[in-house]
């Protein structure tokens, strides 16, 4: 007889879209009663709402992992490979593992667990939602270290996304030893 309860673990990533950065990823086990006020899609909450919550998921989780995808990797296997990567290296660094893994979107890492793909599902599902607020915090606030060294980008703002200003400010100074190189506007700006 098996007493264990069925574990099941949500994933999703943070920063996929970016020019600068890695792409963080979180897998969090939920237990089957938690108390996380607002729990919901990372980019349908505010900043102050994501760090209000995401050590109430850290503290309330049977198991979270977060795991950080850097540049060179990105570069070397192309973006949704090391995305697919970090997921996996989530998943088995959670203790206890899963028998089951939620991932959101339509693309999933080979894992030893079952694994299950949900589109939209940082809206839909509550370990999801709780991994995409954990991925989003960290990766905002590693941003936000790497504005301290690499001001005149202006990541505080736009988090190494392609917007206008960091568009113009990668054209400018040219990438930093954070942006990829694989992402055409940054091979473009290094001519």
């Amino acid at each position: 007889m098996n007493l264990r309860p069925f574990l099941e673990a949500g994933v999703d990533e943070a920063g996929r879209g970016p020019l600068a950065g890695p792409v963080v990823v979180a897998a969090v086990i939920l237990p089957a009663k938690y108390d996380l006020d607002s729990l919901d899609d990372s980019k349908r909450l505010s900043a102050v709402k994501r760090e209000r919550l995401a050590p109430q998921i850290e503290a309330q989780a049977v198991a979270f992992a977060v795991e950080f995808v850097e540049i060179d990797e990105i570069d070397r296997v192309n973006i949704l490979q090391a995305t697919l990567n970090g997921m996996q290296r989530a998943v088995e660094n959670l203790n206890p593992t899963p028998q089951r893994a939620l991932i959101d979107g339509n693309r999933a890492p080979k894992l030893a667990c079952e694994v299950e793909t949900i589109i939209g599902g940082d809206r839909l599902v509550a370990s999801i939602s709780a991994a995409s607020v954990l991925a989003k915090v960290y990766r905002d606030r590693l941003m936000l270290s790497m504005h301290d060294l690499y001001p005149e980008y202006g990541f505080d703002r736009h988090k190494g996304y392609p917007t206008a200003l960091h568009l113009e400010r990668l054209k400018l100074h040219g990438p930093c030893c954070i942006h990829r190189r694989s992402f055409a506007p940054v091979r473009k700006a290094i001519g």
